[in-house]
């Protein structure tokens, strides 16, 4: 992102509560991560792994969370939270586009939503976006364009010459402080609640099935799919194309690789990946062994 006008490093020092390391006039033109930045640039860094990284990077200063040595020419924002300063300067200098009602909420102008929905304060919900009957949504949660809260259940009855659809009488329920990407579809309850728990947050092209309960803090990237009646508990983090099947559970603190299918349900506080999914560690193994087949039939013939 480039400023409009050149900033001083005196003023984002001010603007962040940093410790700034450079001359107080070193002008800085712009802000990006570490794969986009040019010189002029702005880049923040909050881990070791990294810091030699940020530091060689392009970038004219660096946001860090430890006093080092400043390289010739560049500058640095020495700070208690890189990534929250980050943040207080994309927003200073990109601001949101669109004003709220009177109790802070914002919806925008082509979004859909239903008498009977109940909104609460400081919900952001972004163009095209669809909020069904009877949907609650908490307080500081996000929705963005295209999403659809509250369609039908996908539940059917096969019968001659066709299915026998059943009919949606449920709810998505919503708590504070979620957010929902763009183009995500989260269905009604078929008689009950679909439920997204607090400070879960959750990215583009993410489908979740009826009646499934989804608990606090947790984290799905995207074209994660999870069918319905599935338990998934707190601080759940599904990586890219994961699948759940109907009526599984995933236990607490438990992560899924991409591209990993749960076959059955599974213990919390582990990393699976595969499909079926296993402990990551396991699957890995299979993995490399699976290379060596070749190798070995050739040796057998």
């Amino acid at each position: 992102m480039r400023f409009s006008t050149p900033k001083s490093l005196s003023d984002i020092a001010l603007l962040t509560g940093a410790k700034f390391v450079g001359p107080s006039d070193f002008q800085i033109t712009g802000i990006n991560e570490i794969h986009r930045v040019v010189p002029g640039d702005i880049v923040f860094v909050d881990h070791p792994k990294y810091y030699d990284k940020a530091l060689q990077s392009a970038a004219t200063c660096i946001l860090i969370d430890k006093e080092v040595a400043c390289p010739e020419g560049k500058a640095l924002l020495v700070s208690t939270n890189p990534f929250s300063d980050f943040n207080k300067i994309t927003r200073a200098f990109c601001p949101e586009t669109w004003s709220g009602t009177s109790a802070g909420t914002q919806i925008h102008p082509s979004a859909t939503v239903h008498p009977s929905a109940r909104i609460g304060k400081h919900c952001f919900i972004g163009p095209g976006v669809v909020i069904g009957e009877r949907a609650i949504i908490g307080d500081k949660v996000r929705i963005h364009a295209n999403a659809v809260i509250g369609s039908d259940a996908f539940y059917y009855k096969k019968r001659e010459g066709g299915f026998e659809k059943m009919h949606t009488c449920g709810n998505v329920l919503i708590g504070d402080d979620v957010e929902i990407g763009a183009m995500s579809t989260i269905d009604n309850g078929v008689t009950a609640t679909t439920t997204i728990g607090r400070g879960t947050k959750i990215d583009n092209h993410v489908h979740i099935g009826h009646d499934t309960i989804v608990g606090q803090n947790c984290l799905f990237a995207a074209q994660v799919g999870i069918a319905g009646c599935v338990n998934i508990e707190d601080n759940v983090t599904l990586w890219g194309q994961v699948g759940i099947p109907s009526g599984l559970t995933i236990g607490k603190g438990a992560v899924m690789l991409g591209q990993s299918g749960a076959m059955s349900s599974l213990e919390g506080g582990k990393t699976y990946f595969g499909s079926p999914a296993d402990e990551s560690r396991v699957k890995m193994r299979e993995m490399a062994l699976i290379k060596q087949l070749p190798k070995w039939a050739e040796k057998l013939k």
